[in-house]
Formats: C-alpha cells, sequence, structure tokens
C-alpha cells in the first residue's frame, strides 16, 4: 500500500517538473521570437524638397512610412542646384522639387547620374502682373521676368507663345530659347531671373512668369491672381510634372519604391486638391 502510495506521488512530482520544464521553455521561445521581432531596425529615408508645396506633400506620408518601419526625414532647400548634388554625393538619398527636363539637363551640365523614381504633381506656369494690371496694358517694350535657367526659360517662352505675345521657330518646343523667338510684335523684353527670385522682383518688371512653388510660396494663387495660365492639355502640362529623383539603381529601392506608393495614394490626391486647388495637380 505504501509502495503504492509512494509510486503515485512520485510520479505526480515528476509530472509537475515536466510541467514547469515546459512552461519555462516556452518562455524562452516566446522570448526569442519578440527578440526577433523588436530587433528590426528602422530605416532613415532622407529627401530633400522644396517648402512649397513639395514638403508640405511629403509631411502627409511620415507617419504611413513610419507603419512601414521607414523613418522619412524631410530637407528643405531654397534653390534648385543643392538637392541635386546633394543627392548625387549621398547625403540624402532622394529629392523632389523639379520636372524631369530639368533634371536631364542638369545631368549633362554637372555630369551627374540622376534618375525619376516617378511623377508626383505638375505645377502650371502662370504669368502674374506687375507694374500692368492686365493682358491688354502690353506694350512696346513691356519687360517680362522669366525663369533663367534652359528648360524653365523654355516653359514660360511657350506660355508667351500660347497667349499669342511671341512666336517661337517651329520645332523649339521644350529647347526654346530666346534666339527661337521668330516674332515678336510688342518688342517684349525677356528678363533672365534666377527663378526663386522673380516673385521678389516681380515689382520691377511689367509681368513675371513664376514657377507654381515659388508664387505658391510668395502668396500668389494661379486662379486668382494670374493673367494667363498652362493650360492641363498643353506640352508643359505632359511635360513637365515634378518627379522624385535618386541616383541611378536606387529606383527600385523598397523604401523608395515605398516612398512613391505612398506619394500616389488616394489620400495624397485628395490633400493636394483640396489643399493648392489648381496651384498643383496630382499628376496619377
Amino acid at each position: 500500500m505504501r509502495t503504492t502510495q509512494t509510486t503515485k506521488k512520485a510520479g505526480a512530482v515528476l509530472l509537475a517538473l515536466l510541467l514547469v520544464l515546459s512552461m519555462a521553455l516556452a518562455g524562452c521561445g516566446s522570448k526569442n521570437s519578440t527578440s526577433t521581432d523588436t530587433s528590426k531596425k528602422e530605416i532613415t529615408l532622407v529627401v530633400g524638397a522644396s517648402p512649397t508645396p513639395h514638403a508640405e506633400i511629403l509631411r502627409q506620408v511620415v507617419g504611413d512610412l513610419k507603419a512601414q518601419g521607414i523613418d522619412l526625414q524631410i530637407k528643405e532647400y531654397t534653390d534648385y542646384v543643392q538637392p541635386n548634388l546633394a543627392v548625387q554625393s549621398g547625403d540624402i538619398e532622394a529629392n523632389y522639387f523639379q520636372h524631369l527636363p530639368y533634371l536631364e539637363n542638369f545631368n549633362k551640365q554637372n555630369n551627374t547620374d540622376l534618375v525619376s523614381a516617378g511623377a508626383v504633381h505638375y505645377e502650371p506656369f502662370g504669368l502674374y502682373p506687375g507694374k500692368k494690371k492686365t493682358l491688354d496694358a502690353v506694350a512696346n517694350g513691356s519687360q517680362v521676368a522669366v525663369p533663367n535657367d534652359t528648360t524653365n526659360e523654355a516653359r514660360a517662352l511657350l506660355l508667351l507663345q500660347d497667349i499669342g505675345w511671341i512666336k517661337l521657330k517651329d520645332g523649339a518646343g521644350i529647347n526654346a530659347t530666346k534666339q527661337d523667338i521668330t516674332e515678336n510684335p510688342h518688342n517684349l523684353k525677356i528678363v533672365e531671373i534666377e527663378a526663386a527670385q522673380i516673385p521678389r522682383s516681380i515689382s520691377d518688371v511689367d509681368y513675371a512668369i513664376m514657377n507654381g512653388n515659388y508664387a505658391l510660396e510668395a502668396g500668389f494663387s494661379v486662379e486668382k491672381d494670374a493673367l494667363a495660365a498652362e493650360k492641363a492639355d498643353s506640352l508643359a502640362a505632359k511635360t513637365y510634372a515634378n518627379i522624385v529623383a535618386v541616383k541611378k539603381g536606387d529606383e527600385n529601392k523598397p523604401e523608395i519604391q515605398a516612398l512613391m506608393k505612398a506619394l500616389r495614394s488616394e489620400k495624397v490626391k485628395k490633400y493636394i486638391e483640396d489643399t493648392y486647388k489648381g496651384a498643383v495637380v496630382p499628376s496619377f
């Protein structure tokens, strides 16, 4: 009888020990699994951008990328040169401020190797009043300020042609320069100014053609203030969509692909349409 009771007690103790050991092992496995999950490193993605609207648009996807383990950091630039040089040197991973013709021309002039990861939006160029307040007020020798970089100056000249103030040589298109002007009935004086400086110089000229982002920063509305603007079906609208630029080969990196997917979401499309009301137009 005692032998049977002793055997039962020993079995119970052994069962309890096995249960404790099993729970301990399960606990270790759980800790190891948790440790593995939390050991994933967050990816830092630094993107250079013009303050308006590019940096504002990027801020809309910070949280979305954070949820995917990507820490989006936005570095603002106020010119069109440094953000490209920063991508080329590896100081930042990408930038968002320019259109493809500008990037291609920049590559040629600076021996850089940057490519587009995709288009996000389009900013209509506008002709804004300076000393003269209406299109009908244009006179012989009127001064028109235009951006001094090659691609944006061509875009400004195309707008002047669209409103009938000049005529360009056939085929000049997006490569047009002042030398391609074949007719200039008002003898317009084309004043070339660095794009960022045009809003500050508008009171010194009769009219000014401005990039959309610089017009926005200066408080101009293409809908309310522009005397003329690029049409949605114009050559410019099809050509000058603003892109995310990266070093060649980086466009397929997962974090860049995640950025592009976030920027082309319905959420961002609605934000652009609600916020900029025609001054910025989604390209997707």
